[in-house]
């Protein structure tokens, strides 16, 4: 079956069960009267009702959903029957893959998945370690000076060198960085934008052009033939894709460029930032990483990767995923209605006390020591599970754990101040600039 079913296709089987348990109606107004996070209405719903509930925002009820079992229910074994409406990016995106629905959704995935498992990631992997070490390099030049960074600049600009040599075949250079700003700008402006469509595109209609631009320049330079140093990249096969289907028109070969610049390079330059500011609170982490092996031993690698995992439970790549109940259902005991509007939010599971003892101590050995995990699947999902999972899942931690082995033996982080709050829009990030020095590389 279709995992994107049709909206119109509502099931009449009668299901049994219990209502869902319902916030009151005060708490959201005392929410919304002290313009809180919507991460904290969820917080208290989840605290006082359960890991599933309901509240209501507008006249119907949503329902929230942090219970392991439920979450692998709705999107692992039955995401036909909860479905993705529309994508938050979608200003941005517009059909590509992350925001397509249906066949179309179905016909995209099948061509870029193959690009992102086994043979295909093996394809990149040198592209990753180059902007690694170009990444290394400038940091060592840091080093030397003394200069100020800021490490979430640092981190997108690593992370859109790796997605941009993957994608083009050619590193990144300044003028194109600094068009591609614009991708950030617009992610950021996202959650505050107008509700109407119109008002919102030209709200960011400068940001988009320039994004527009970049793409339509690298279409081109591919399909006229060019090929970068490191050879023809994910570019070339969407380009290669549109000689046989039509469906790949110029445009959907934008969005599809924009939704991979995106979704490969924004995540994992979030998530790298909170690294380094967690292992500013707890610098004897980076030491247990790098005693765990010798470098290049598979045993620091695991210990490296552990610290991926840990900062991607407390900040996943994706803190909330929306569905929408096609039909009737029961879910973990309690009647779900067609109709109904469902929130998923990982960021709350990976902080369940019940899940994760300790729930907001950054402790890495979780994922390195024996039953240092909840064994559930829908316990720990930063890239999400099932059918709509993140393609991007291996790329992502390949290129954090690359450059972290590039860069956590040689250099130290001395912060000169760090973000008091987290922003909570298409991504969890740090509020505000992480201005940073090195200290001198270790000879």
């Amino acid at each position: 079956m279709d995992p994107e079913a049709s909206l119109g296709s509502l099931s009449h089987v009668p299901v049994t069960g219990r209502p869902v348990p319902e916030a009151e109606l005060g708490l959201v107004q005392r929410w919304r009267s002290g313009g809180g996070e919507l991460v904290e209405l969820l917080s208290q719903v989840r605290e006082r009702f359960g890991s599933i509930a309901a509240f209501r925002l507008g006249p119907a009820p949503t329902v929230l959903v942090t219970d392991p079992q439920a979450v692998q229910h709705i999107l692992a074994r039955h995401p036909e029957r909860y479905v993705k409406r529309s994508h938050r990016a979608r200003l941005l995106i517009g059909d590509g893959v992350l925001a397509a629905t249906g066949a179309a959704w179905k016909r995209q995935r099948r061509l870029l998945q193959s690009q992102f498992t086994g043979t295909g990631m093996r394809r990149y992997e040198q592209r990753i370690t180059e902007a690694a070490r170009t990444t290394a390099g400038r940091w060592g030049g840091y080093a030397r000076t003394g200069q100020t960074l800021d490490v979430g600049r640092e981190m997108r600009r690593f992370a859109l060198d790796a997605i941009w040599r993957s994608l083009t075949g050619h590193p990144l250079d300044d003028g194109t960085e600094r068009e591609l700003a614009a991708v950030a700008a617009v992610t950021a402006a996202l959650p505050t934008l107008p509700a109407d469509v119109t008002d919102a595109q030209n709200a960011v209609a400068a940001d988009l052009a320039r994004i527009d631009a970049v793409a339509r320049h690298a279409i081109e330079a591919a399909r006229g033939g060019a090929v970068g140093p490191d050879g023809p990249g994910l570019l070339h096969v969407l380009i290669d894709a549109a000689n046989e289907r039509p469906e790949y028109t110029d445009r959907l070969i934008r969005d599809e460029l924009v939704t991979l610049l995106v979704a490969g390079h924004e995540t994992t330059a979030t998530t790298l930032t909170w690294l380094y500011l967690l292992l500013d609170r707890d610098p004897g982490a980076r030491e247990q990483a790098l005693a765990a092996g010798d470098e290049g031993s598979a045993q620091r690698r695991q210990a490296i990767q552990a610290l991926v995992h840990e900062t991607l439970r407390l900040y996943p790549s994706a803190w909330i995923l929306p569905r929408h109940a096609t039909e009737d259902d029961t879910l973990a005991g309690y009647i779900v209605e067609a109709g109904t509007d469902i929130l998923i939010c990982p960021y709350l599971t990976h902080r369940d006390p019940e899940l994760w003892p300790d729930p907001e101590h950054f402790d890495p050995r979780r994922f390195t020591a024996p039953d240092g995990r909840p064994a559930h699947p829908g316990a720990y999902f930063p890239f999400g599970i099932g059918p709509r999972a993140c393609l991007g899942l291996q790329f992502a931690l390949r290129e954090s754990t690359v450059l972290l082995e590039h860069l956590l033996p040689v250099h130290t982080l001395a912060f000169s101040s760090t973000p008091t709050k987290a922003a909570y829009g298409i991504t969890v990030r740090p509020d505000g600039p992480t201005p940073a020095t090195l200290e001198p590389p270790r000879t």
